[in-house]
């Protein structure tokens, strides 16, 4: 069954969440999300604009116009009744993460293609890898020099902080590895010997640890 455009999902609770740290508006909602939520969910940014209204219409937002020079803005403030759905949306289990990678897709069709092809995608994935940890190491910096946007949220970005940088280590280890796998390749890839290490290693693993 299809859910309803007026439904509240993930997305929603997403933009909530955003609300219930300080009103926002939009503009100040898409810069803030491309810091924040794009790495969790970035479907929060192309619904941006529809969210916020859709809070509202389910009472769990309010919007105000107010004027910025001759610019005429909307504000969203969340209400009690947001506050409320939002503490039983985090009382609820959630859904695992769920990997959308087109690089790696790229790396999973290799046989199709060329040797060359198979280590740009896995230079690509490398490079993502730095530049997200860049972009981690900026963050962390910015707390520690005081100028973070959210100090009184520093405990909980830093949780979240490790995992990010966690998952851009382990992406970064993982290509480096690829990279030296795919080199002893002969150049058509569908005729790669499989690394049977790698499949007896994992075979002796105790699923339940």
């Amino acid at each position: 069954m299809t859910r309803r455009a007026d439904e509240l999902n993930t997305t929603s609770f997403a933009m909530l969440g955003m609300l219930a740290i300080r009103p926002w508006s939009t503009y100040e909602l898409a810069k803030h999300l491309d810091r924040s939520l794009r790495p969790l969910w970035p479907r929060a940014r192309s619904n941006l604009f529809n969210e916020p209204k859709k809070l509202v219409v389910h009472g769990l937002a309010v919007a105000a116009e107010e004027a910025v020079g001759r610019r005429p803005r909307t504000v969203y403030t969340i209400t009690p009744a947001g506050r409320r759905a939002l503490r039983e949306w985090l009382g609820t289990p959630g859904e695992g993460p769920v990997l959308e990678f087109e690089q790696l897709l790229k790396v999973f069709f290799s046989d199709q293609g060329s040797k060359t092809d198979a280590l740009t995608a896995v230079a690509t994935i490398k490079d993502w890898a730095h530049d997200r940890n860049a972009q981690n190491i900026a963050v962390a910096r910015a707390y520690l020099a005081g100028t973070g946007p959210f100090p009184d949220r520093a405990a909980v970005l830093s949780v979240v902080g490790q995992f990010h940088t966690d998952f851009a280590d382990m992406v970064s280890k993982w290509a480096d590895w690829a990279t030296t796998t795919i080199e002893a390749w002969p150049d058509d890839p569908s005729r790669a010997e499989p690394d049977l290490t790698f499949m007896k290693r994992l075979a002796e693993r105790d699923p339940d640890r």
